[in-house]
Order: C-alpha cells, then structure tokens, then sequence
C-alpha cells in the first residue's frame, strides 16, 4: 500500500508522524510506502522528511514529492499519480485521525469498496478533542452548503483520512479542478458518477489547534471551488470522468 501526506510547513512535526505509521506499519514494512507531499514548503519540510528517511534502517519506503505551493488537493493528486501501491491511503501531517483507524478503511476495501471515506459523523465516530467554536460552526457550515448543492452520498466530506484502490484513485484524481479545500467534494461526486462504491467508516478523531486549514481566511476561495464544480455538474450533468464505469 502507498501511505499519501500532504504538507505545507510541517517541518516541526513530520517527524513524529513518520515515527508514527513506520512503528504501525513495522511488521508490513516490505510492502508498505510513505509518500510525502511537499506543498511548496518554505520551512525545509523536504529537507526533514529526507533526514528522517536518511535515518532509518528496514524495508519501509519514504520518500517525498516536492511541487510548487497549490494547495491539499493538487498534493494529494500529484502523490496519487507517484503511488506504487494497490491500496491509497491519504492522511494528514498532523493524523488527526490516528493511524490504528486505518484498519476500518482496510476492512472497507477488503469488502469491495473502492473508496472508503472515515467520517467524524457516521454513527460510531468519536470526536476525542473538539475544535474551537468558530472553527466547528464554520466546519458545519460548510458541510450544510455541501449537502445542499450535491450529492456527494456521504455526511463528512472533509475529514483527512481516506483510502482508496489505487487504479479508481488515478481515474479520480486525473485533471481534478479543485486544487484546494473542496478537492474531496470533487472526488467524491466523480465517484458517484463513475458508479464506484464508497464506504463512509466511523472513525476517532482529535483537533490539532496547530492545523494549516483557516476556513474563515480560505472562505472565498472554498465558495469559488464549489461554484466551478457546481457549473461543471449543470453543464455537463456529472463531475468529471467517464459515467458508468465500475
């Protein structure tokens, strides 16, 4: 399996999270892979990401990516393409969700999804540290604008832990428009026109008051990526893709 992570001046902490999914993933080492995306980083993320891979000894893989600064969904896509793996799995820098949740996600594909989505609203979900009020009635906010404008088939677009079969991942992820916060809501309505089955799992889930994502600052761009993926649905009756393929 590929590991995705998307960072953008995560220099401070990648090292605890490679410490991380490589303690998780020890005894799968052989056939496991850590990409890291560096998002145009000014702080030397690359840089640490090659240090602590430098460092280690065993057969897991890291390695990084470097493009210019484009935003999460532009990282995710470009390690997407890169991904070796049969399964994608994409997790913040931060891992939000922890690692040990990724055994629901692989439960998921195991059973014929081909995209498994977690979810910190799907009944079973555990939310251990809430983020701040502001943060939380905007994060609402947008979930209730989202489900009013598309059927993505799912209640939490947003949460940074999904995987994927990766040949469904590169069909989603191809030419993808939304390059920032709204990439998920793009691939989940080309899922849907592809006809690929996703699975939204309940997952645990903790705020990091470090994390990169200001909803109320990136507002304007968020409204701008929705109306781009709305106009494509009415003028073409789907959101990227090929209909019908399973």
């Amino acid at each position: 399996m590929s590991i995705l992570i998307p960072a953008y001046n995560e220099s401070l902490r990648i090292g605890a999270t490679l410490t991380a999914l490589a303690a998780h993933f020890r005894d799968r080492a052989p056939g496991v892979e850590i990409i890291v995306v560096d998002d145009g980083s000014v702080d030397g993320t690359a840089d640490a990401v090659r240090t602590f891979a430098g460092r280690r000894q065993g057969p897991l893989t890291i390695r990084t990516i470097s493009i210019p600064h484009q935003g999460k969904g532009a990282a995710v896509a470009a390690g997407v393409m890169e991904a070796r793996g049969k399964w994608i799995l994409m997790t913040d820098a931060d891992l939000s969700t922890p690692i040990a949740e990724w055994g629901k996600l692989e439960a998921a594909l195991r059973d014929g999804a081909r995209v498994a989505v977690g979810s910190r609203q799907a009944p079973g979900a555990i939310i251990e540290r809430r983020q701040p009020w502001v943060r939380q009635r905007l994060g609402l906010m947008f979930g209730r604008l989202v489900r009013a404008l598309f059927q993505t088939g799912v209640y939490d677009s947003q949460c940074g832990f999904k995987a994927f079969e990766a040949e469904a991942a590169r069909e989603l992820f191809r030419d993808i428009r939304a390059r920032g916060y709204c990439f998920d809501v793009e691939v989940l309505l080309r899922a849907r026109s592809l006809g690929y089955r996703v699975m939204e799992v309940p997952v645990k889930w903790r705020d990091d008051p470090e994390s990169r994502v200001r909803v109320l600052r990136d507002w304007p761009l968020i409204l701008r990526e929705l109306y781009v993926i709305r106009r494509e649905i009415r003028e073409t009756g789907r959101c990227g893709g090929r209909p019908g393929k399973r």
